[in-house]
């Protein structure tokens, strides 16, 4: 997906007068701030979305889309192996957003480092997959989407590298501030702490309940449900660290709890990693003046590319998929090591022998012969230019999944 130049059809929308929340001054870092407590969702007045505008349009496209990758991925022969590489992609691209300098190589080649910033940028990333999957995997085992798990994916988020010091799993119990190098010059100042737990026991009710916004839509559709719960969660940051990431995640656990999707494979890293400038400026918009209909607008655009690219890219990775068991089949007949190597690469198309020999259950040897045939076809290359400890890459699916991936600049 290449960055995008996002058109709004609402830059001249004058919202309904709304309330968004109220400020209080309370003290940071020996100064006295004015701090925003915001007012429980959903908004009031309720969002505008006349049936003939280009909003009701966009938000029909967008569950149009969203319907298709999600109906394409269950028909996949192993969704398991098209989504742990997506959900390292998406871990790879969230975590950048926060200023680590990982990439998709980087966390797949993991063990080849040991310390210094590399390894803590690829540590954080693998904490930020680690903890995604454990909120999909308490919401399949019929967990809510309560505060207590959210407090657990935050401690898995934030247990090891930087921040892991700063209350993990643990609402904060301190005033932190967004931007600025002091609380007096901070460009946004979050509930105070007292308010905090009030602020997110509203926002729990709103995830979890079915909401009306609007008399031809009752109750309230999921997109839209983790398009303002997002936006709520930012402007609460709840914790010292790692809301910007949490946030995110949030919406993908929305939509998959909701069973909008019934796989977890919608994620909107990339699209907020493209257009940072506008995602900030519109966060700030619904503070300032209540302008929930621009950032909603934004929010569908980003759904909408995202499930696109997610189709698309599951169609071009089958294509290849396809391709490449024929050749492997017309050249090794019914080899078995080669064709469990070829599907295991599917699910970690850049790893080491060692790695594929345990998880695939065969020998090192038995594993370096299938690899060499696969680089003899002209599918697979190494990596490291090394004798021993050698890493080899799916070549061409791997260039897809980290097409995008590589980390913004400090």
């Amino acid at each position: 997906m290449s960055s995008l130049e996002i058109k709004s059809s609402l830059n001249d929308f004058v919202p309904p007068p709304r309330i968004t929340g109220r400020y209080e001054d309370t003290t940071a870092g020996g100064e006295t701030v004015s701090a925003f407590i915001p007012i429980p969702l959903p908004p009031e007045p309720p969002l505008v979305m006349p049936s003939n505008s280009h909003f009701f349009l966009l938000f029909s496209d967008t569950n149009n889309k969203l319907s298709r990758m999600d109906a394409l991925v269950e028909q996949l022969p192993s969704i398991p192996l098209f989504l742990a590489p997506y959900l390292e992609r998406e871990a790879v691209l969230s975590s950048q957003i926060e200023g680590t300098q990982s990439s998709l190589d980087d966390l797949l080649m993991g063990e080849t480092y040991s310390e210094g910033e590399s390894m803590l940028d690829i540590t954080e990333t693998s904490n930020y997959l680690e903890a995604l999957n454990h909120g999909i995997e308490k919401l399949n085992e019929g967990f809510p989407l309560t505060l207590r798990l959210m407090c657990e994916v935050h401690q898995i988020l934030m247990r090891r590298g930087r921040g892991s010091n700063k209350q993990p799993g643990e609402f904060r119990r301190s005033q932190n501030w967004i931007g600025g190098t002091r609380p007096g010059n901070a460009v946004f100042v979050p509930p105070p702490p007292q308010h905090l737990m009030d602020c997110m026991g509203e926002l729990e009710k709103f995830i979890q309940q079915e909401n009306s916004f609007n008399p031809n839509l009752n109750p309230m559709p999921p997109l839209l449900r983790a398009a303002l719960a997002h936006l709520q969660f930012e402007t609460i940051h709840p914790f010292l660290d790692g809301n910007g990431r949490l946030g995110r995640m949030l919406i993908s656990l929305i939509l998959y709890d909701a069973k909008i999707l019934h796989q977890p494979c919608l994620y909107l890293s990339l699209f907020f990693k493209q257009n940072r400038d506008e995602y900030y400026r519109l966060l700030n918009r619904v503070r300032l003046d209540g302008n929930w209909e621009l950032w909603v607008e934004f929010f569908l655009t980003g759904v909408a590319h995202t499930a696109q690219h997610g189709t698309d890219l599951a169609h071009k990775l089958l294509k290849i998929v396809a391709i490449d068991e024929a050749r492997i089949r017309s050249s090794v007949g019914s080899n078995r090591n080669v064709l469990r190597l070829h599907q295991y690469l599917q699910s970690r198309p850049l790893v080491s022998v060692t790695r594929a020999s345990k998880e695939i259950g065969i020998s090192f040897p038995t594993a370096s012969k299938a690899f060499e045939k696969l680089v003899s076809l002209g599918l697979v290359r190494e990596r490291t230019g090394k004798l021993r400890d050698r890493f080899f890459e799916y070549t061409d699916y791997f260039a897809l999944l980290a097409e995008d991936t590589e980390p913004l600049p400090r």
